[in-house]
C-alpha cells in the first residue's frame, strides 16, 4: 500500500515521515499517547547511539533492528479482520480494549522505560492509569443515567399514548431495570480498573442491546409522537424551521 494510502486503513497509521492520529474524538487529546510514543522512540534512538559509539557501523544497526522487529510491519488494512489474525500468527500483543490498554501502562516495562528515561516515576504513571480509568467510567455513567431518564420519562410514555402491546413498554422497562443493574456494578466495583471494566461492559453491550429496544418502538410510534428528534430532523434541523441555506448564513 503506498505511503500515503495507509493512514486510510489505520487508526494510527505512519506515513514515510511521520505518525498520524485519525478521528480522535473533540474530548480527547494525544498528549499521552505522544508521551508512549516519544519514549519508545527515545529509547530505541539510545540503543542505536550506544551501537555506533561502540564501533557498529551504523548500516549493520539499522539491519540488526529492522530484521528484530519486521514481524510487526503490516501494509494491509488494519481495520480488517485480517490483522488481528495475522497478528496472533506473529505473537503479537492485540490489546482490543482501550480499557486494558490503560491498565498496560502501568506494566513493569513500562514504568521501567519511562523511569529510565526520567519521564515518569512509578507513581506519577499509575496515577495516569488511575485518572484515565476514572474519567472513562465517570463517562458511561452519565450516559447510562442519561438513557434512563429518557427511556422512562420520554420512551416508554410515548409508547404508551401511541397504544403500543405492553409487551413493548414491559420490554423498555426491563432494559432500565439492566442498565441500573449497570451501574450498580460500577459502583460495587473494587478498583478503578474494575469499574471501567464494568463501565465497558455496561456502555458496549448493555447499552448497546437496551437502544436496540429502543430503536424497534421508536420504528412503531407515529413520528410527530416521537418525542426523540431523529437523525433525519437533526441533519435538517434549519430547513425544518424554515431557513433557507443563505438565509441561515446571514
Amino acid at each position: 500500500v503506498p505511503a500515503e494510502d495507509r493512514n486510510r486503513t489505520s487508526p494510527f497509521p505512519y506515513g514515510g515521515h511521520r505518525f498520524e492520529f485519525r478521528a480522535v474524538g473533540s474530548s480527547q487529546n494525544v498528549s499521552m499517547v505522544n508521551t508512549v510514543l516519544c519514549s519508545a522512540i527515545a529509547d530505541a534512538f539510545t540503543k542505536f547511539a550506544d551501537a555506533i559509539e561502540g564501533g557498529t557501523a551504523p548500516l549493520v544497526v539499522a539491519q540488526a533492528s529492522l530484521q528484530e522487529n519486521w514481524n510487526i510491519i503490516f501494509n494491509g488494512d488494519g481495520y480488517s479482520a485480517e490483522w488481528p489474525v495475522e497478528a496472533a500468527k506473529r505473537g503479537l500483543r492485540n490489546t482490543a480494549s482501550g480499557v486494558d490498554a490503560v491498565e498496560a501502562l502501568s506494566d513493569g516495562k513500562n514504568i521501567a522505560l519511562f523511569e529510565k528515561l526520567g519521564v515518569m516515576s512509578k507513581e506519577e504513571t499509575v496515577a495516569r492509569a488511575v485518572a484515565m480509568h476514572d474519567q472513562y467510567a465517570g463517562i458511561v455513567e452519565i450516559e447510562l443515567k442519561v438513557m434512563i431518564e429518557m427511556i422512562t420519562r420520554k420512551c416508554v410514555p410515548a409508547c404508551k399514548a401511541a397504544g403500543l402491546s405492553s409487551s413493548v413498554v414491559q420490554g423498555l422497562t426491563a432494559g432500565v431495570s439492566k442498565l441500573e443493574q449497570a451501574l450498580h456494578a460500577m459502583e460495587e466495583a473494587p478498583t478503578e480498573f474494575a469499574t471501567a471494566q464494568a463501565a465497558r461492559v455496561g456502555r458496549l453491550e448493555t447499552m448497546e442491546e437496551v437502544r436496540a429496544l429502543c430503536d424497534a418502538a421508536e420504528k412503531m410510534v407515529p413520528e410527530e409522537a416521537w418525542p426523540i428528534a431523529s437523525y433525519k430532523s437533526l441533519l435538517f434541523l434549519d430547513f425544518e424551521q424554515g431557513y433557507t441555506i443563505t438565509g441561515a448564513g446571514q
